[in-house]
């Protein structure tokens, strides 16, 4: 079935940070292939986000992606400025999707540092307030949305998961604030809740050995699907978050999860 084109019409760029994760790179597919322009950021793999650049150019016929970045989301001014030059040189943003984080690795809050844990707060959620900030004027000059893609454990928290749900929660906590405040000038703000997924942060868990398989067979228990989901799966509620479809609903967060958070 064909995708709907959902952005073909919209002028300006989808502003994807964090595009050379799974769930990024899943992210800027599905955009591309509804007719949306894509600038992506990477922090270090040029080669991945190059190739990715090239994989869409080559899959979608259009505007596809226009601009590769890289990009450090702890840097404030260097933020700011990749924001404000994609605006700048494409027209406008219509969409801003935090696809970004460091990885975290599961440990028992008794065994993480206050400065780790400030550095995990450093690293995800004042970089979401990082790219968001400078991103409030041309997404309200377009009347554009945010997806800040998060995790479950905000709702059903798994132990040895809290560096990433602190964070997260936090990331939450902003999403909803600006979706009250920014409504009033048409912008939408919302999140996307990734349960365990078979790519992306859970497949590095599992290839360093810190989720086993008595732990797998655990997690696929707690999930009422009885399995792990993909990235693919969160590019599409991304997608449908950020489109028209969806113009009515702001200051949520969709848990994709399988079922896990029930």
């Amino acid at each position: 079935m064909k995708d709907p084109e959902d952005f073909s019409r919209r002028p300006g760029v989808a502003f994807v940070a964090g595009g050379t994760g799974a769930v990024g790179a899943a992210v800027v597919r599905a955009l591309a292939a509804r007719g949306s322009a894509v600038v992506l950021t990477y922090r270090s793999r040029r080669e991945a986000a190059e190739a990715l650049a090239g994989e869409v150019r080559e899959a979608v016929r259009g505007k596809g992606v226009v601009g590769v970045l890289p990009l450090d989301l702890t840097d404030e001014s260097a933020t700011a400025h990749a924001v404000a030059s994609a605006a700048q040189a494409h027209g406008g943003i219509h969409t801003l999707v935090y696809a970004a984080g460091p990885h975290v690795p599961m440990r028992h809050l008794s065994r993480v540092s206050p400065g780790e844990y400030r550095a995990q707060l450093e690293g995800d959620a004042v970089a979401f307030f990082n790219l968001v900030h400078p991103a409030l004027g041309p997404l309200r000059a377009s009347r554009g949305s945010v997806v800040a893609v998060t995790t479950v454990a905000t709702r059903r928290f798994p132990v040895r998961d809290g560096l990433s749900s602190g964070a997260k929660g936090a990331v939450e906590a902003v999403a909803r604030a600006l979706a009250a405040e920014e409504g009033r000038y048409g912008v939408r703000v919302n999140c996307v809740a990734p349960g365990m997924l078979a790519d992306g942060i859970a497949a590095r868990l599992i290839g360093s050995g810190e989720l086993d398989d008595a732990a797998l067979a655990v997690t696929r228990r707690n999930i009422p699907l009885r399995r792990f989901g993909a990235a693919a799966d969160i590019a599409e509620a991304v997608s449908f978050l950020a489109s028209d479809r969806a113009g009515f609903i702001t200051g949520q967060a969709l848990g994709v999860d399988g079922g896990y958070s029930v």
